[in-house]
This record gives structure tokens, sequence and C-alpha cells, in this order.
């Protein structure tokens, strides 16, 4: 298999390629960036820095991977960005590298980011995660595996997105979100609908409702919701979880 590369793209000699790349247009891949086998570079991109995009990746026109931080205090670290396998790209995509705080910042495998999301410094965004178009993330966000997020949504810096949840459009994410559940600037009960379509057991999301039902819809306060939801329900490894990650927000969670 071997690698195609257009004769108007720039690639330094210090950057690797694999099997099969795929380089359009006028795409720029600077020194020490590595592409993995298979993986496609639209036209007009710009892979920067420490980037490490992993197979089967695909990068759409006009995107940038590896820029600097948009932070005052980089003073340009030796830091990275990582790309799993078989993740998507869109166009005008932008993906900093990170800061000295953590050293990378990381988007997981088969994920889908489309047209004009940004992606700060220092994020780590599991894999399988969906994250639609315009949708603008601050520095430090963490967002677990399959989480969706919906078009132009804001996410505030050192915000964490819960497994599978679902966030609507146009919200504003100053809050930790839990996992399992639906927020559109509050939060709108579990993501019942996703979860069924992964597979969950109804005896999972009746015990998650649950869990749900003693944090936010009960008169006991935090403390008292999780100890009670631990008394009560059954050890499952998504309640386990969901119970935990509110336990611990470093945000706090709506309410």
């Amino acid at each position: 298999m071997t690698t195609g590369v257009h004769p108007s793209a720039i690639i330094d000699p210090g950057a690797q390629l694999g099997e099969g790349v795929e380089v359009g247009p006028f795409s720029l891949i600077g020194a020490g960036v590595i592409v993995g086998d298979r993986t496609v570079i639209g036209p007009h991109v710009s892979l920067q820095g420490s980037a490490t995009l992993g197979d089967d990746v695909r990068v759409g026109h006009g995107s940038l991977i590896g820029c600097p931080p948009q932070d005052l205090k980089f003073t340009d670290e030796d830091t990275t960005v990582a790309i799993g396998d078989r993740t998507i790209i869109r166009e005008y995509t932008t993906i900093h590298r990170g800061t000295s705080a953590t050293g990378r910042t990381v988007v997981g495998a088969d994920c889908y980011l489309m047209t004009y999301v940004h992606v700060a410094h220092d994020c780590v965004v599991g894999d399988h995660v969906t994250i639609a178009n315009g949708t603008q993330m601050a520095g430090h966000v963490s967002i677990e595996a399959h989480a969706i997020i919906s078009g132009l949504v804001v996410i505030h810096q050192f915000v964490t997105i819960g497994a599978y949840a679902f966030i609507g459009g146009g919200t504003r994410v100053a809050q930790d979100i839990p996992p399992y559940v639906k927020a559109v600037n509050k939060l709108y009960g579990l993501n019942s609908v996703g979860m069924q379509r992964a597979g969950f057991t109804p005896e999972t999301l009746a015990a998650l409702k649950r869990a749900y039902r003693f944090v936010f819809n009960s008169n006991l306060n935090l403390t008292e919701a999780v100890a009670r939801a631990r008394a009560e329900l059954l050890p499952m490894k998504e309640v386990e979880h969901f119970l935990d990650f509110v336990e611990s927000s470093g945000r706090g969670v709506p309410v």
C-alpha cells in the first residue's frame, strides 16, 4: 500500500506518515507529527507540533491540529495532541495541544467531531464521543465515552461531562454533567433513549432512574441521597459510576 501526497502539500522531513496515508492539496504537516496507516488528510489542513493521529482517521478541509494553546502562560513547551483510531474530524475543526499542566490534549477512538468544533488545550475526549457543529470547549474539559454534545454548545473550563450523557443544542455548560443524563441548560432526567439504543438492560435503566430520583428529585441532601441509593439499590457498575461522579464532582452538578 502506497502513500499519496498531493504535489502542493508540504511535508516536513521529520514527519512520519504510515502506509496508505493520503494528503490533500495545500496541506502542511510539521516535524514531529505522526500519522497512522490509511489516514486521510483533506485539503488545506495544518498538522503541527507533536501531533499523533491514529489509523484510519479522517481530517476535513481547513482543520488545524496541534496548534499552540490559547494560554497566556504557554512558553512553547513540548506538548502534544493525540487522536485515536477511526476518528472523523470534519471541516475547520481546531484542536490545540496541551500546556505544561498536563502536557497533552486527547481525542479518543471512533469519535465524530463536526464542522467548526474547537477542542482547547488539555482537554480529554473519550472514545465514541460525538460533538456537533460549532461546539466550543475551553481548556481542561473532560468528556467521557459515548457522550453526545449537540451543536453550538459552550463548555466552561475544567467541566466534566459523564458517559452516555446527552447535551442539547445551544447549552452553556458551566457545571459537571453526570453520566447517563440529558441536559439542556438544566437536567432533564436520564438519556433513556440513547441508553436503550446502546443496549442497556431494562434492569440497569430502572436502577439508574431510582438513583437519579434519590439525587435530584428528593428532599435529601447530596450526602444523604447517595447513601440512600447505595443502601437500597443493587450494586451495579453504572449506578456506582453515577453516584461516584456526583459525589466527587469538582465544579458541582446542576440541581
